[in-house]
């Protein structure tokens, strides 16, 4: 067998595990604890929208 290659049974193989969906971490919704803390004086709202779109992308 050269290098690289594989029989039908590896290949098989690897068509059952990248067909495969584990689904189970994506299902289930984060809760987030914490504060938000802004000066309203010095911030308008494009700001505060900026920093909520920034948050919110983590």
């Amino acid at each position: 067998m050269s290098m690289g290659a594989y029989d039908a049974a590896e290949h098989q193989r690897r068509e059952e595990k990248a067909s495969a969906v584990d689904a189970s971490s994506d299902d289930e919704r984060s809760d987030y604890e914490g504060t938000v803390e802004y000066d309203v004086a010095d911030a308008d709202t494009e700001d505060l929208l900026a920093q909520f779109r920034e948050i919110k992308s983590q």
